[in-house]
């Protein structure tokens, strides 16, 4: 786990806001992000996948695609801890067809 100093702005699933932590669960697993949601204070984390880095006019990245509608239309792109309180593991994580 790597705290991120600073925060990065991302967008996801559920609105803007800024990643604080990424996790690496190894190399057969996505990197997970860790995101303080602007709008509502929730914490979640999402996989790689579900996210986007927000525009950053400085650096050129002055367009960013939205997220696809198969994650950002549904929970699957949302990959959160599970109720149990416990850290999500790979086995936790539902996999897409490569």
């Amino acid at each position: 786990m790597l705290q991120l100093n600073p925060p990065l702005p991302m967008l996801t699933p559920k609105g803007e806001g800024y990643a604080h932590f990424l996790i690496d669960y190894g190399p057969e697993s996505d990197l997970y992000w860790t995101v303080f949601i602007t709008a509502t204070g929730e914490i979640w984390t999402f996989a790689n996948h579900a996210v986007r880095a927000s525009k950053n006019i400085t650096l050129g990245r002055t367009q960013v695609d939205p997220l696809p509608l198969s994650v950002s239309g549904g929970s699957r792109g949302c990959e959160h801890f599970p109720p149990s309180g416990r850290a999500a593991s790979a086995a936790d994580v539902p996999r897409t067809a490569s």
